[in-house]
């Protein structure tokens, strides 16, 4: 389901200065089919630039949250964890065992959730759906 998206484009039409060490964060982000955290963001940039603190990305990550390029979701893992901001909207389950974050869209759901809100007096103008399940064909 992951959809590579241009965060150094995101970066410049926003008016964003993109530095080289924000240049190498921004295409480590692009790249991320998963969701990852500073942490796991700090390993990949610093593996292509070893000069890149974790401060940097920190510093980084929170830039790029607060000018809408990126989405801050917490999976009840107790670490933030980061994606581009989708061109189209999607859901997501949480594998409690492994930490695999699984993106979905389901047509009935959206339409069940706008009903929802419409139910109880309210126009939907966004939300987001996490759901939290281990596998059921898991050895015990």
């Amino acid at each position: 389901m992951h959809q590579a998206i241009d965060i150094e484009q995101l970066c410049h039409d926003r008016g964003l200065r993109i530095t080289d060490q924000r240049r190498v964060i921004a295409r480590v982000l692009s790249e991320s089919e998963d969701h990852p955290d500073v942490e796991k963001l700090h390993e990949r940039a610093s593996a292509i630039d070893p000069g890149i603190s974790i401060a940097t990305v920190y510093r980084t990550v929170r830039l790029f949250e607060e000018a809408g390029i990126l989405d801050r979701h917490d999976f009840g893992d107790g670490r933030a964890r980061y994606e581009a901001v989708p061109e189209a909207h999607h859901d997501h389950l949480i594998d409690v065992e492994t930490g695999r974050v699984v993106e979905f869209v389901d047509p009935e759901l959206e339409a069940l959730q706008r009903q929802i809100a419409e139910k109880l007096g309210y126009r939907l103008v966004d939300h987001r759906m996490e759901l939290y399940g281990v596998r059921l064909d898991r050895e015990d």
